[in-house]
């Protein structure tokens, strides 16, 4: 069975971020703990995707993904400052190991949505969170292996992810 849209897909792989001899080893997926994810609604680049159609089971694959065609450049706007204030609990005081350089926080938008920031400074009086995704402006380079592919059941399909072994489970 060939990956195509509405395939469950279980990949393992190696990521690599940079250019030329300046690339960093930044994610290894193994097999105990592959991807799986649903072809055509995984949220993942287009073009990550673009690149497994067509391959099956036992199926080797190495590409890379530009900035542009992946998360795309770094937005200056998606960096904001947050008054220290907002971090402080009931009784005033920032719970300890939260501001810290590099720590993700979870945060919803006005629509419910949920986003992580980044904390890349921190300020006497203000917080500065990076909402860009992590791996925006970065030419990302994967080789890895196509472990299986399936047909994705209608709920899944109607869900938006992979229900049993290393998808949801609910």
């Amino acid at each position: 069975m060939k990956i195509e849209e509405n395939k469950v897909v279980k990949i393992v792989y190696e990521l690599q971020v940079g250019e030329g001899e300046n690339r960093e080893l930044i994610e290894i997926v193994q097999d105990d703990e592959p991807m799986v994810f649903i072809q055509g609604l995984s949220g993942l680049p287009e073009t990550f995707e673009q690149n497994l159609n067509g391959l099956q089971a036992g199926d080797e694959f190495k590409f890379s993904v530009s900035a542009e065609e992946g998360y795309g450049e770094p937005d200056p706007e998606a960096i904001i400052d947050f008054p220290i204030e907002n971090f402080k609990i009931e009784d005033g005081e920032i719970p300890e190991g939260m501001l810290e350089i590099g720590n993700f926080i979870p945060f919803s938008n006005e629509d419910g949505n949920r986003m992580n920031g980044r904390i890349t400074e921190i300020h006497e009086d203000y917080v500065l969170l990076d909402f860009n995704h992590p791996l925006a402006g970065q030419q990302m380079h994967f080789e890895g292996k196509v472990l299986a592919v399936r047909n994705a059941t209608s709920e899944e399909i109607a869900h938006g992810h992979v229900h049993g072994e290393g998808g949801v489970t609910h």
